[in-house]
């Protein structure tokens, strides 16, 4: 997935004028992730709570 560049120079203005890379990395990954998830959301691929709890049972087991 690709990302503007100017929500990257946004993300980066966001953090502290101190910063470790790892956390500038996590960040970027984090928004990344973010993404996906709604664009997932807008093609209707989630799972209802019902769905979640069965999965969770499964794993119980």
């Amino acid at each position: 997935m690709t990302v503007p560049k100017q929500e990257v120079i946004d993300l980066v203005r966001q953090l502290p004028d101190e910063v470790d890379v790892d956390d500038l990395i996590y960040r970027l990954y984090l928004r990344e992730k973010l993404a996906a998830a709604e664009v997932d959301i807008a093609a209707g691929r989630t799972l209802s709570t019902e769905e979640v709890r069965a999965e969770v049972a499964k794993w119980r087991r």
